[in-house]
């Protein structure tokens, strides 16, 4: 078996929550999309959205392979989507498993923020179809890993600052850019 590893390091170990799924069958352009949708969201907000995608209510922006995928309609302002079932049914499993570890760590799962939401091709399941003559046709899968990371949320406001310097730190905060340059540094 191998060991496996977070892509994301450093972190700390009491206010992060993690999990990971390996060689998950499920479409690895999916899967970075979806991925990338619920990034910076909070626990309850990526259920939500992904209960919507399960029931085709919400699309999921497709950025990167957006190549011959039909337009549809979204709150995002963006034109391709798709709805991604099978990885939304998978990832709703993560999350899950996600606030389970959360609540094993005594931590408030209200307060959770993805930080860190990948996804890589994982090994390839070789099969061929014989086909006429004595030739074959491959018929190949890639399996999909994927690794989630949140981070327990709580802004602090100080009283020595006033009211407009409190809302602009709150906002860096919301970033997610902001949270990963704050646990590193």
């Amino acid at each position: 078996m191998p060991e496996w590893e977070y892509s994301i390091q450093n972190l700390d170990p009491d206010k992060t929550v993690k999990c990971s799924g390996r060689e998950l069958r499920i479409s690895p352009k999916a899967a970075t999309e979806v991925c990338r949708a619920i990034k910076g969201m909070k626990l309850y907000e990526a259920k939500a959205f992904l209960e919507d995608v399960k029931a085709l209510k919400r699309a999921v922006p497709f950025k990167r392979y957006k190549k011959e995928v039909p337009h549809r309609r979204m709150n995002e302002k963006w034109y391709a989507g798709r709805y991604p079932v099978k990885v939304a049914d998978k990832l709703l499993k993560l999350l899950n498993e996600l606030e389970a570890n959360a609540e094993f760590k005594g931590l408030n799962t209200e307060n959770l923020v993805i930080i860190h939401a990948a996804s890589q091709r994982g090994r390839k399941i070789k099969r061929y179809i014989p086909r006429a003559f004595g030739r074959a046709t491959p018929k190949f899968e890639t399996l999909t890993h994927i690794e989630l990371i949140s981070f327990l949320k709580c802004v602090i406001l100080s009283f020595q600052f006033s009211l407009a310097q409190n809302l602009a730190i709150y906002r860096k905060m919301r970033k997610a850019n902001f949270i990963k340059e704050y646990l590193n540094g």
